[in-house]
């Protein structure tokens, strides 16, 4: 997220698929700003792609299979809904590696990162990819089976978006790799590198967009060829209170409550389900169930904040939640120019919400049913605390049911591909390893590539080499920033602020000094603040063994605040190198030298002079004193009488 702006909100672009298209492209894009565009109608492309990227008929993609044990790569997942609008992973691109935070995107084929040679990229999160510093990355050639630059030497590719938005670029092979401890080795793979990128693209924080849906260019495609893994991935998004989540390349065992339904890949070339009924508080709508099949049917895409429903769909849902809580106030949104639908009343404790609104289900074709809690459906009022608004709103006038992340927030979702079957488990994402007896991805990965090391990072002590690659030496860590969101406002907070910074240096175990505010801002009713933790004394850094110490902390969520400062959050965990000093430090030490030197000369001289001068003067001659005795006697004083 940008610092400056705490409350995220997040614009639906409308997609359209251009001429050089050969893939299927993310049907939403967000921009760090307030929460206000969202209630734009979902529109999915116009017409199909020219080349559509679902090129294997069903029962190949269900035939992969495997040449040898299956593996996966078990990968961290970063930002959140409210925050950001989107999720993301860390990949890292080239030889050596080069880190880039991508939104994870089941709507998109394509993985795309800004390009050094770009003509009109924004300020994200990390550096831009520069090819000319791997020693592994190559161009793809012009082919038949591609779009071709002017002068038909290489692929490239273009993403138009109907607000505006865009991005464009050539399509280059380099070696990616997935974390420290992922079974995956690194893999070569085919991507996106950026030359120029419009709108809400070139305004996100995000690099770049992993895409994860179906197509020949989806890195999940690619690794399925390669044979390297099974045709299956999941995604666990964070709830409510905590973002972040977990993310699997491969297949893995499913829980035994796992709910399945099934996904047509000749339906649409979206990640489509079976939706047939929604019920609220135990009540079916009274709708035919041929609603939710319009147009693409029911897609369920990880790159939409929230969930977009056919009209007659909406308005049946909207009047059964509004009669199942007469209990609360109803409020006005937090943008006048939209007509949100707000509560208040209902206090700020997540874990009671289901006191106060109905339970939500969606049952599919198989009967089997998936249970939404009222963190999958609502979100906080980003003006008035305690208060909450609906996730869902209407599709404008298009038939299809666009089912975003707010619907499966705290939910493992499993896209089995080779079976054909998309599976629901509702569990706590930040704990998923452990459900999962699985191994996490480690808190504090060695190493640290030092071409490519700025912005937020998840436990990980961003490192001298980088997954796959060994590497050694000492990392020199200037100080470590993160990023604390408050439900308080500022005029409560401003009072509190020097013990807020003793809870901080007592929870992470350091001294009050090494804890330093670097920016404060705020919006309504929440604050968020910048923090830095300095070396300890007068040291110009800290070991990484203290870094590493304090970033554990930050990770495993051992900063526990008083009920007093609300409910709060900590993220984008980063390091920065010790200073440098900087060409006018220089110039200025060289004059203050010079003039020292200068004055030191001057002072010898003088002093130099001085004692000539004595010398001079004492070999002067003395005139001879005639009468001491007249002289005095001339001035003698009268006795008194």
């Amino acid at each position: 997220m940008k610092p400056a702006s705490f409350t995220a909100t997040f614009r639906i672009l409308y997609i359209i698929f251009t001429l050089v298209d050969y893939d299927v492209v993310s049907c939403l894009r967000f921009s760090d700003v307030p929460d206000t565009s969202h209630r734009t109608a979902m529109v999915l492309p116009l017409f199909p792609p020219k080349d559509t990227s679902v090129r294997s008929s069903p029962s190949q993609l269900s035939g992969r299979l495997l040449q040898k044990s299956p593996v996966n790569a078990q990968m961290a997942l970063h930002d959140d809904l409210l925050i950001n609008g989107y999720y993301t992973t860390r990949l890292w691109i080239g030889t050596p590696p080069q880190r880039f935070a991508l939104i994870v995107d089941t709507g998109s084929t394509v993985t795309y990162v800004p390009c050094s040679t770009c003509e009109q990229c924004g300020k994200h999160q990390d550096p831009r990819f520069q090819p000319e510093m791997s020693s592994t990355y190559q161009p793809v050639k012009c082919n038949i089976d591609c779009t071709c630059d002017n002068e038909r030497e290489q692929c490239i590719y273009e993403r138009q978006y109907a607000e505006m938005s865009s991005s464009s670029g050539v399509l280059g092979q380099d070696i990616v790799s997935f974390g420290n401890q992922s079974e995956l080795a690194p893999q070569r793979a085919v991507f996106g590198c950026e030359n120029r990128e419009t709108g809400d693209l070139y305004s996100q924080h995000a690099d770049g967009i992993m895409g994860l849906g179906r197509g020949d260019l989806s890195i999940v495609d690619q690794l399925v060829e390669k044979h390297v893994i099974s045709d299956s991935f999941s995604l666990c998004y964070g709830g409510m209170d905590f973002g972040g989540g977990a993310m699997v390349l491969g297949g893995i065992k499913p829980p035994a409550d796992m709910v399945f339904t099934n996904s047509d890949p000749g339906r649409s070339p979206y990640y489509n389900i079976e939706l047939k009924e929604i019920h609220v508080a135990g009540k079916a709508l009274n709708l035919n169930p041929r609603v939710f099949d319009g147009n693409h049917g029911t897609v369920l895409d990880s790159g939409t904040t929230y969930a977009y429903l056919p009209e007659a769909a909406f308005v049946a849902f909207k009047s059964a939640v509004m009669k199942a809580v007469l209990s609360l106030k109803l409020i006005e949104g937090p943008d006048p120019n939209y007509k949100d639908i707000c509560f208040s009343g209902a206090g700020s404790d997540i874990s009671q919400l289901s006191k106060s609104f109905p339970p939500v289900d969606m049952v599919f074709s198989n009967g089997k049913k998936l249970s939404l809690s009222p963190e999958n459906y609502l979100f906080r009022h980003s003006k008035v605390r305690g208060a909450y608004c609906l996730g869902i709103f209407q599709n404008g006038k298009d038939a299809t049911t666009l089912l975003g992340g707010i619907i499966v927030r705290n939910t493992l979702v499993t896209y089995d591909r080779q079976h054909e079957m998309v599976g629901f488990w509702k569990t706590n994402c930040s704990d998923l390893w452990d459900r999962l007896n699985l191994s996490p991805p480690p808190p504090l990965p060695s190493g640290m590539d030092n071409t490519n090391s700025t912005g937020s990072m998840y436990p990980t002590l961003v490192p001298t080499g980088s997954p796959g690659y060994n590497a050694s030496g000492e990392i020199k860590v200037g100080f470590i920033t993160f990023y604390m969101s408050l439900s308080v406002n500022y005029l409560d907070l401003k009072p509190h602020m020097t013990e807020l910074t003793h809870l901080i240096a007592q929870e992470l175990d350091i001294n009050f000094s090494q804890v330093r505010l670097m920016n404060l801002s705020t919006k309504g009713n929440d604050s968020l603040i910048k923090w830095a933790i300095y070396p300890a004394g007068s040291a110009n850094y800290m070991t990484n063994a203290a870094a590493m110490e304090i970033i554990h902390r930050l990770a495993e969520n051992h900063v526990r605040l008083p009920d007093t400062f609300g409910s709060y959050k900590l993220f984008e965990w980063g390091i920065e190198p010790p200073p440098k000093r900087s060409g006018w430090w220089r110039s200025y030490l060289i004059v203050i030298i010079s003039l020292s030197v200068v004055l030191i000369l001057g002072l010898s001289a003088f002093l130099g002079w001085l004692i000539w001068r004595r010398g001079k003067e004492s070999a002067l001659p003395y005139e001879r004193v005639e009468s001491v005795e007249t002289v005095v006697r001339e001035q003698e004083l009268q006795p008194l009488k």
